[in-house]
Order: C-alpha cells, then structure tokens, then sequence
C-alpha cells in the first residue's frame, strides 16, 4: 500500500467556502432513541420499497417492513422497535413526498388474551438481527445477498442499491474499486470522522468488496485538507496485499462526483450517459457504505442508522451524530443544543447540492449525510438577472457543458434546445450557479430541463408500450 498524489486532474470546479472546521474535531455521539421515527420507503435511487406494515402492528428492530420493489430498489427495515401509529405521504429530504411508516417506540407489545400464552408474534416474521457470514468462507452469492437483504445502499449520494453495483453484468469486469472519503460539500464532516473512528471496518469492507468483485485494485480517494482521514487509512491498510493506493485528491469542489473522482484516481473517462462506471471498469463506493458491508456481514447488522453532521452558525453545539433512520430533524437539532437564533435557511445536505426545507419534521434516510441551520449572516435575498456573458459559468462546469446556453433555453422554454446542449450530462454540482454574478438559478433550470425531458421519454415510452398492446 503506498500513498501517492492525483495525477489527473479534471477541467472546471470552484472553492466554496468549506466550514468544516465547525465539527470536523466533533466525535460521533450516538442519540438517544427518539420517540418517535418517520421511516420513508423511498431512501435510494429507484423504485420505493412495498410497505408491508399497517397501522396498530408493532414491529422489531431489523424486521422487513418495506420489500424491494423492482431490479433498482432497496428494502428497508424497522431500525427500532415500536408500533405503527400511521403509514402516510411525508416530506423527505429532497422535497418530494413518499409513503413513510412512523413509528411510535415507547409502545409495547400488547400482551396476549392468556395471561400464560406468549405474547403473539409481529405480522411479519421479524428479523431482528441477520446471521453473521464468515467472508473467506462465504461464496460470492451469499455475499452478494447480504448486501441486498441488509437494505445497503450508497450513503454519499443518490442512494444507488449497492447489490446491484457490485454485480456487473456479463461482459462486465470491476478492476479498481475507488472508495470516495473526498467528501468535497462545505460543512459536513460525517465521512471524515468515519474515516477517523471506523478505519477498521472500512478496511474489512474493501476485503469484503474485493471478494465480491474478483480482486480488483483499490484506490482511496481523500482530499488533500483532510490529513488525519489519511493518516487514519494509512494505518488501516498498511498491511493490506495487492495493489492498493492512498490517492489525495487536490481540494477542488466537486471531487466527491463519481465520474471526477474515476478519473482523478486511475485517469479513466466515463462516457456520456447511458455509460456507467463500471463500463470503464470501476465502481466507486462512499466510505461509509463500505463500513455498513463490514458490519452487515460479520455482525448481521442491518443498515439501520448512519452518522449525519449537524451544523451551521445557527445551532448551538454542530455534531456529527449516529442516528436511526427516520429520526426527524428536530431531534437532531434538539441533541445539539437547539437553535442558537432563528435559522434564515434549512438545508438538508450540503450547500452545493442540498435542499431547503421548511420544516424539521423531516426523517432521515440512508443518505442523509448533513443537516444545516444557517444564519442571516450567512444568508442573502436576490433577485436572478440577465446573463451577461462573461463566461465563468463555462470555466466552473466540471462536465464542459455550456451552461449559459442551456439556462436560456430554458428561459425560453426550449426544451429542444437544452437537450442539444447536453443538458442530461448535467451532474447537478451547483458549480455554475456558485460562479454566476448575475445569480442566475443555472442549476434549478437544468434539473426542470432535465425532469422534463425524462417525462418526455417516460410518456412515449407508455404510448408505444399502448400501441403495441393494441
């Protein structure tokens, strides 16, 4: 194992102020139980899980409660035990609603009519620990199926079901996994102190991949300002065999994208979409995704919580806390101490590709990874202008795309036009709007592009689908 500098480096980025000095020396602390947790079925990318609980049944800590529900889906799991007190539409964290089971975890289990019978068993037969597999001796397929049943999904990103990204198709070879510990949005520093206090089970995570994947080479991709998560992986790895590099990155937002971080670490290109990583054969995986494959496998542990940093200007104390998924944000903020003045801005996630909330009754998920509560200080109103052509927004996009043109097009209504532009490369980083003068919402309007352009496809896809039908 050797630690060596990036020798790629990618067009465009920016350098946003960072922040992370408000919790990077912040152990993770564990919150108390809430009383009451508000589990969405959709926390990946894809198709939401099928809820399988009703109001009025109690369930167990691990138990299934929403199946996987097509080939890009995750199912989720009870991460508490508690009753159903409801199974509803709720806000998530990226603004849209999904069914979400809330669960109420100061309630027992109703004890049987017979006073000497047992108490009945949950509606579904419950799960509440999985049993633990032996890596070296299991095979590829039950490592595999661990990932899935475990509910494992990306946790620095989209959410994109991990069982599926570490099972390339035929033809398909993985020959480097990159771990991303860049880590590169202002404010949060959840990755960093998982790199810091769970070295180890990262380091077993990536065995435990490798076996999965048929050995490929390994690269850990780390900024350059984060010296003791480098440190902490040194140590970690020094003793792994193979090809194995420490790879730091320069601190350039966006080095956390998937498709920077390829080609920062072993120099590939991943294509225009439909490509993906794995066509030019690597597959990235968050840091603390490979923390949750260790334990999913040698503990039995489930995907049950993640470690989310609370910060900003307007919270009394920021942390990094280990929280169970479908805690809402006002517990979150409640275990820091609570407001220390009232928040201009909420965002969930980071500032470069988060979303702002209006309300803290939001749950977690499996990919919340901050929570910020932001100042007046730290906030501005302004009105969007008239582009003015001087081109900053070209040199900051890290895709080379031309985001001027794209945003006028949409201005226009045109469509047509923003898909010329390339419109559906867009990664979403924010580095466009970050540089723009005139701020202009260049972000917001390549997302509408793209939302419809996507609802274009799907609605033609449904009418040929009717037509051959007919």
């Amino acid at each position: 194992m050797k630690t060596v500098k990036s020798p790629f480096h990618f067009k465009g980025g920016v350098h946003p102020d960072y922040n992370k000095e408000l919790a990077r020396d912040k152990p993770i602390e564990k919150l108390p139980l809430p009383a009451e947790l508000v589990v969405s079925m959709s926390q990946h990318l894809g198709a939401p899980a099928k809820c399988l609980v009703k109001v009025g049944d109690f369930v167990k800590r691990g138990q299934l409660i929403g199946e996987k529900n097509g080939f890009i889906s995750v199912c989720v799991r009870a991460p508490a035990d508690g009753k159903v007190k409801a199974v509803e539409k709720r806000l998530g964290p990226a603004g849209g609603k999904a069914d979400a089971v809330v669960l109420d975890t100061t309630a027992t289990p109703e004890p049987a009519p017979d006073a000497n019978s047992p108490t009945p068993p949950p509606t579904n037969s419950p799960t509440p620990i999985l049993p633990p597999l032996d890596w070296k001796t299991a095979t590829r397929e039950e490592l595999l199926k661990r990932v899935e049943e475990a509910g494992i999904c990306g946790m620095g990103g989209a959410g994109f079901p991990t069982s599926v990204k570490l099972n390339p198709p035929p033809g398909k070879r993985c020959e480097y996994l990159v771990l991303n510990g860049a880590e590169c949005e202002p404010y949060l520093t959840a990755d960093f102190r998982v790199m810091l206090e769970r070295a180890d089970r990262i380091r077993l995570g990536v065995e435990i991949m490798r076996k999965i994947l048929g050995g490929p080479a390994v690269r850990i991709a780390i900024e350059a300002n984060k010296p003791e998560a480098i440190a902490a992986m040194e140590k970690a790895f020094a003793d792994i065999e193979g090809n194995v590099e420490i790879v730091v990155l320069p601190v350039l937002y966006p080095q956390g994208s998937e498709k920077h971080q390829i080609y920062a670490t072993v120099g590939r290109v991943v294509p225009e979409p439909p490509a993906l990583p794995i066509d030019v054969g690597c597959v990235v995986e968050n840091v603390g995704t490979v923390a949750a494959i260790a334990d999913a496998v040698e503990k039995g542990e489930p995907l049950l919580e993640r470690v989310t940093t609370v910060s900003g200007d307007a919270v009394v104390e920021p942390k990094n806390i280990l929280a169970p998924s479908g805690t809402k944000y006002a517990d979150l903020v409640a275990f820091c101490g609570g407001e220390k003045e009232p928040p201009a801005k909420v965002i969930s996630g980071g500032t470069m590709m988060g979303f702002a909330v209006s309300t803290l009754e939001i749950g977690t998920t499996k990919t919340t990874s901050g929570l910020l509560l932001l100042s007046k200080k730290k906030v501005f109103q302004y009105a969007s202008g008239a582009c003015i052509n001087c081109g900053r927004c070209l040199r900051a996009c890290p895709m080379n795309l031309n985001p001027a043109l794209i945003s006028k097009a949409v201005d226009a209504n045109d469509i047509k036009a923003a898909e010329d532009a390339s419109v559906m490369d867009c990664i979403e980083c924010g580095a466009c709007s970050f540089g723009c003068p005139a701020y202009r919402t260049i972000t917001q309007s390549c997302r509408r592009a793209k939302n419809s352009i996507r609802a274009r496809i799907a609605a033609e896809k449904a009418k040929a689908q009717a037509a051959k039908k007919s």
